[in-house]
């Protein structure tokens, strides 16, 4: 059931080519796009902080890699800028998109705008439960209501039920541009998400939140349930504010580094 809630709740997602372990050079087969490939390559190690805010790469350094030519190398490159995950500066310089705070803040700002907007949508109904969303609530509580020896411990399906849980209760609005957008704002978020998940304490808290959230609207009391997102949406924003460089590269061991970006080091100064 897990893994249907995430299949649905992901479908709005941009489809991604399987990654490969960081270390992988093979290129694509004949019917694969390569600049595709090397895009969902990246991608993957931005989001499992093999790469980290700040690294830089060059395009010469990722065709070596992955055994193309510069053109699918940069093709990916200037996607994943598109995406707001890297940023080009000179000479086929490229960098993971640094720890910006105020942009942060703005995409925090987004999401609670989504989510509380389809909370109330979702709380202020004529009647009972459609069957809809009455069984959407029912696939959640499965999940999130786990007594506490039950829940989930690996911190990476921990993030990606996080995740799923958001964009299953938007997309119940049936509003598609409103999960669309929630998608987005999710993509450029997920690094820092990910490292209280899977490096930090609060898996026990994120559920606990989520199924108040789930009892509030299940209940129909809207006032409730934005209360606990906005605590839920908060709580995760100022984690986010307690980031550090230090805790950032205590993530990942000298060796992932080296098997990733093959870059020199770059000097970075105190978040």
């Amino acid at each position: 059931m897990r893994d249907t809630l995430i299949s649905a709740a992901a479908a709005t997602a941009e489809p991604e080519t399987p990654p490969a372990p960081a270390s992988a050079a093979t290129p694509p087969g004949a019917g694969a796009s390569r600049a595709n490939y090397v895009y969902a390559q990246l991608r993957d190690d931005i989001f499992e902080l093999r790469l980290l805010p700040g690294d830089r790469l060059t395009e010469g350094g990722i065709a070596e890699r992955f055994n193309v030519s510069r053109t699918p190398a940069r093709e990916a490159l200037q996607r994943l800028q598109g995406d707001g995950l890297m940023q080009g500066y000179v000479r086929g310089g490229w960098e993971v998109v640094p720890i910006d705070f105020k942009r942060f803040d703005d995409l925090y700002e987004m999401r609670e705008l989504i989510e509380t907007f389809a909370i109330r949508r979702l709380c202020q109904r004529d009647g009972p439960l459609s069957a809809a969303l009455s069984g959407l609530l029912d696939q959640l509580d499965v999940i999130w209501q786990a007594p506490a020896g039950e829940r989930l411990t690996d911190g990476r399906e921990v993030a990606a039920l996080d995740e799923a849980f958001h964009l299953a209760l938007v997309s119940a609005t049936d509003n598609d541009e409103l999960a669309a957008a929630l998608q987005r704002v999710t993509d450029r978020i997920r690094v820092v998400r990910r490292l209280d998940l899977v490096y930090g304490n609060c898996i026990d808290e994120t559920y606990e939140e989520h199924a108040a959230i789930l009892a509030a609207i299940r209940a129909g009391d809207t006032n409730a349930a934005l209360d606990c997102i906005a605590r839920h949406i908060h709580g995760s924003q100022a984690e986010v504010r307690k980031l550090t460089v230090h805790r950032l590269h205590s993530v990942r061991t000298k060796a992932d580094r080296a098997a990733v970006t093959g870059a020199p080091p770059k000097g970075r100064s105190t978040i």
